[in-house]
């Protein structure tokens, strides 16, 4: 072996070493939850709310606005690697300065942190370059922080749903947030919220007493045909969750983007799909879609 070539091994070495010391190999794990005890606790709801309990999403973030009243919160992401953060573009639509914000991350309630979160500003924003503001289409940014997190139990990657995923075919999903508890309701809440939700064919949330032709191509809809349970305001960036079918990891297959409403019947949650943007994301880390620096 010659002389780069070995210079090449170490150095990757090197990385793969320092990234296994703090985020392991492995992505949308749940250590503070056993995911071989079904996860299904009757009708939770973020609209009318049941708390999370600590570490159960230990990817999802709020982001927050200083001149927001109360816990400060803003938005909703999730963590895809130790500096990136995936949420929605929509969040920033006006938001000037976004060295004013900041991206908590490990938390549960956010009014008592904890010692397990951590706080980060925005070094970079990445909205999509085709998102419209008018239809709320191409709805997905990210966020590259100002230096990595330390991941724990508490703080884990989540997987994003590459292209080859039959997301169609998973059954376990969930939503989270700090959202609204309530539709028109003035406070977030302080304690993460979480709801198992189904999803919901795009043809029929598209249909005439549904969407009625608002639903996008690379949109994901998710909630129940007679509504009760939803994402609310608040909520928009965060998680889509699903479990694998053949394994305890979960994958994030959707961004929380609009809804008219919440919670009503026949308006379902609606969602930027992961999938259909896998590539995009991969470019605005600098990565391929094979992995490695581009």
């Amino acid at each position: 072996m010659n002389w780069l070539g070995l210079l090449v091994l170490l150095t990757v070495a090197r990385l793969a070493n320092s990234i296994q010391n703090t985020c392991g190999w492995t992505c949308g794990l749940r250590p503070m939850v056993s995911d071989s005890i079904p996860q299904d606790y009757g009708m939770t709801r973020i609209v009318g709310g049941t708390g999370a309990k600590p570490g159960a999403w230990p990817w999802i973030v709020s982001i927050q606005h200083p001149w927001v009243a109360g816990t400060g919160h803003w938005c909703g992401g999730s963590l895809i690697s130790m500096q990136w953060v995936l949420t929605a573009a929509h969040c920033f639509d006006h938001i000037k300065k976004i060295s004013i914000l900041k991206v908590v991350i490990g938390a549960t309630q956010l009014t008592q942190l904890g010692p397990e979160a951590q706080v980060r500003r925005i070094k970079n924003l990445f909205r999509h370059e085709n998102y419209k503001r008018s239809d709320i289409s191409n709805d997905i940014a990210l966020l590259e922080l100002n230096e990595p997190v330390d991941c724990s139990p508490y703080i884990q990657l989540a997987c994003v749903a590459d292209p080859i995923l039959r997301a169609s075919e998973l059954q376990n999903c969930w939503i989270a947030g700090w959202g609204v508890t309530i539709e028109g309701g003035e406070n977030t809440s302080d304690t993460l919220q979480e709801a198992k939700v189904q999803l919901i064919d795009l043809q029929l949330c598209n249909s005439s007493f549904w969407y009625a032709g608002k639903i996008h191509s690379h949109n994901i809809c998710a909630g129940y045909p007679q509504g009760n349970i939803d994402t609310c305001q608040g909520d928009s960036g965060g998680p889509l969750m699903c479990q694998d079918n053949n394994a305890d990891s979960w994958w994030v297959v959707g961004v929380t983007s609009w809804g008219t409403g919440c919670a009503r019947a026949r308006q379902p949650g609606v969602y930027t799909s992961t999938q259909y943007f896998y590539d995009w994301i991969l470019a605005q880390m600098g990565l391929s879609p094979f992995g490695s620096a581009s």
